[in-house]
């Protein structure tokens, strides 16, 4: 069974920087989609990140110019680079690898940011 096992949240200041990693326990080549969501308290879950199969890539406008998603095939690992961090970002994210019959979601990992 694949496991998607993120890393890199931590406590940040305004303005700061983090980048969020999701390693798969293999392998995987029947994925469609790579995506990172996050979920505040009293918020509902938030897309916050797009990959494509085809290579492109979305962004809601409030994360736009801010966060980049990307992925290293040779380590199984897909990245959220947050750039120019504000308070509201604070949140668990969550990666998502899905494709057709597949649906593999990551542990989550906090991330908070101070004003």
């Amino acid at each position: 069974q694949v496991q998607l096992v993120e890393s890199g949240g931590g406590l940040v200041q305004a303005g700061g920087s983090l980048r969020l990693s999701c390693a798969a326990s293999r392998i995987i080549i029947s994925i469609d989609v790579m995506e990172w969501y996050r979920q505040a308290p009293g918020k509902p879950r938030e897309l916050v990140a797009v990959f494509t199969r085809g290579g492109s890539t979305n962004y809601p406008d409030s994360v736009k110019g801010r966060f980049t998603i990307s992925r290293d095939y040779g380590k199984n690992t897909m990245y959220l680079q947050m750039n120019s961090l504000k308070p509201e970002d604070t949140a668990v994210y969550y990666c998502r690898w899905r494709g057709t019959s597949v649906d593999y979601w990551g542990q989550g990992t906090q991330v908070t940011v101070s004003s």
